[in-house]
């Protein structure tokens, strides 16, 4: 998931500029997470640290009290990508980054607040060096996947898209809230 490839890891499923390195102490990787979300999430999520495996043990760098789950951009990948997941969508990512098939019941929702590097519908397999950066948004999966096939794959429009974790073939819709340099009014 790049964060999208995650998160989409969250693969896609992230700032105004390119990371080139992950937060690395336990307070960097608290602060990163609390910025992928708006504050009515983020202020009693819990804050998870990524596995060192993809079927892994995610570890607790903050309890929370909601059901939200924020986690910092993913360790090692090129470009920094948070994201605050609900339970359903939290559970899929985890599933599907482990490899194990997808349960999903009910709609689940995410948000990443600082964007996603993304490939050009093109160029599917060029280098992440050469992604281009997606602006904030709001993802959403659904049980009903066939009713999500119509919309396009083109991440470059600025339009709502979808989009699949790495190896996988179930997919989320990405509802772009602004380009990533556009200004907030």
């Amino acid at each position: 998931m790049n964060s999208l490839k995650l998160i989409a890891l969250l693969t896609q499923v992230t700032t105004t500029a390119p990371a080139t390195a992950s937060a690395q102490t336990d307070a960097e990787k608290l602060a990163d997470a609390l910025r992928a979300g708006p504050t009515f999430i983020t202020k009693d999520a819990t804050i998870l640290d990524w596995p060192s495996t993809p079927d892994g043990e995610y570890r607790v760098l903050r309890k929370g009290t909601s059901e939200w789950t924020c986690l910092p951009g993913v360790p090692g990948l090129p470009h920094d990508e948070p994201g605050c997941f609900d339970r359903v969508f939290l559970r899929w990512i985890k599933d599907g980054l482990a490899g194990r098939a997808a349960h999903i019941d009910r709609i689940g929702i995410a948000y990443m607040y600082v964007g996603a590097w993304v490939p050009h519908q093109a160029a599917p397999t060029e280098s992440p060096d050469k992604y281009f950066h997606g602006g904030p948004h709001i993802m959403v999966v659904s049980p009903h996947q066939d009713e999500l096939q119509a919309f396009t794959r083109d991440a470059a429009r600025g339009m709502p898209y979808i989009n699949h974790l790495p190896k996988q073939t179930e997919v989320f819709v990405v509802i772009p809230i602004r380009q990533w340099d556009e200004k907030h009014r």
